[in-house]
């Protein structure tokens, strides 16, 4: 058995091939992070994804707010497609999206239970008698883990749950004329003919 000869690379070669290296690497790089920066300019902020879209919504036994000795579960809601709306007495945006919040009860077009996230009881029923109560009811998530077990990020964002339990969309932020009349409202309809 005869060994290969072994063909020696020049230095002068491996020393060309590192300052092409040298060139060529930052450039690319610097390409990416512009290939994406640019795709990020067409993000919307308020999209932020939720892991529980088509997922069941997550269980929960709160009190209601109006009534601390009666519980309410998404369970109960089964066979019919609602709104699960998170919002707060010290929240400034959930102050914006409350008329429209109450227009939509008005409308009778699908029941809204509000989650009030970190309240004071008190001062959150003060609030709703001040600015009127669109919900069907209102439950207390003193606590917060309601909330982090449906994935809130900050108060106001709403759910719109199926009949069958699941989770078909989530707004993030206030809503208002357009994403009601733009977004949920046809989402409700397309789930209630189902």
């Amino acid at each position: 058995m005869s060994a290969e000869p072994t063909v020696a690379v020049p230095l002068q070669a491996r020393t060309s091939t590192k300052r092409a290296w040298a060139f060529f690497l930052p450039i690319a790089v610097f390409g990416v992070l512009v290939w994406f920066f640019y795709k990020g300019l067409f993000l919307n902020p308020r999209d932020i994804p939720s892991a529980l879209i088509n997922k069941p919504a997550p269980a929960f036994s709160l009190a209601q707010l109006h009534s601390s000795a009666l519980k309410f579960s998404p369970a109960e809601m089964k066979g019919q497609v609602w709104l699960l709306n998170v919002w707060g007495s010290w929240c400034v945006s959930c102050r914006y999206e409350h008329p429209f919040l109450n227009e939509l009860a008005k409308q009778q077009v699908v029941p809204v239970v509000g989650l009030n996230w970190k309240d004071d009881p008190a001062t959150a029923k003060n609030w709703l008698k001040k600015y009127g109560d669109p919900y069907r009811l209102s439950v207390s998530d003193l606590d917060g883990r309601v909330a982090i077990d449906w994935g809130v990020y900050g108060a106001p964002e709403t759910f719109v749950i199926d009949k069958s339990g699941t989770i078909r969309y989530k707004h993030t932020g206030a809503i208002d004329a357009n994403v009601l009349n733009d977004i949920l409202l046809p989402i409700i309809r397309d789930l209630n003919k189902s």
